[in-house]
Formats: C-alpha cells, structure tokens, sequence
C-alpha cells in the first residue's frame, strides 16, 4: 500500500528515499550552509528544507541512523519525534554527538530516518481499577537480565 504525502523541498538536495526497497524508514538529509561540527555531547538542530502535510490520522516519526550511531556516535534527540498532520514548518533535526571526539556533519549527509505512520486517537474512559493480568505491576526490570 502507497500513502501520498504532499512535500515541498526548499533545499537542493533529493527528496527522502527509501535505500531498500522493504525498508521502512526514508533517509533525511542535513541542509547545510556550511559543515557542522559538534563538540562531544553538543547538540544542533539541522535544517532539511522539507516540509510536509500528512493526512489525519498519520504521523512522521524522526529516529536515529543505526550506522551514524555505531559508527560516529551521532543519533537523533528526543527520539522518536514526531511530526503531527497538523504541521506545516520545516522538517528540523536535533542531532547530538555521543561520541569522544568532534563529529563533522556536511551539507547533504543522510542525517536520520523518516518513519510515516498511521495512529489511533484515544478517547479515555475512566474507571475505578484495571483488569488483572499475571504480569500486574511489575516493569522496568521485573524478568531479570536472563
């Protein structure tokens, strides 16, 4: 199944693109009017020129590269954001180096992924106490490490 998603590119660079053809994230890239080094642990939002309106009920969601991440120790903060149907700003990236040397993003380097999504919107319906389940409370942890 195909989505059209309508898309103004500003910037000089292609339109994001899937690398294989079962992939599910589209690469971004960095639009840059010079290269961008960050310093370790330094952060930078980076421009793309995109801009996109995604039909009611979609969302964009905006994760790391797993290479940049292995590799440089660049990944995508506040991961994943999330770009809502109702935006029309520019697609912007908050990238930070992890890593312990500077990192050097140029103009045009694949940045992150685009993920596109279908969502439900929840209505709440309050009540007094949850159905029981074996698992209960038990979270962050509660099976052990093996």
């Amino acid at each position: 199944m195909e989505l059209e998603v309508k898309i103004v590119n500003r910037g000089p660079h292609q339109l994001p693109a899937y690398s294989t053809p079962l992939s599910a994230g589209m690469d971004l890239r960095a639009w840059l009017d010079e290269p961008v080094t960050l310093q370790p642990l330094q952060r930078a939002m980076l421009h793309t020129g995109i801009y996109i309106a995604l039909p009611q009920g979609y969302e964009c969601q905006i994760r790391p590269r797993s290479g940049l991440a292995l590799k440089r120790g660049l990944t995508v903060l506040n991961t994943p954001g999330t770009i809502d149907a109702d935006y029309r700003g520019e697609v912007c990236v908050i990238i930070a180096n992890l890593s312990n040397e500077p990192q050097t993003i140029e103009d045009g380097e694949r940045i992150c992924q685009m993920v596109v999504a279908r969502h439900e919107t929840v209505q709440w319906h309050p009540v007094e106490a949850l159905d029981d389940t074996e698992r209960g409370t038990g979270g962050f942890g509660h099976t052990g490490t093996k």
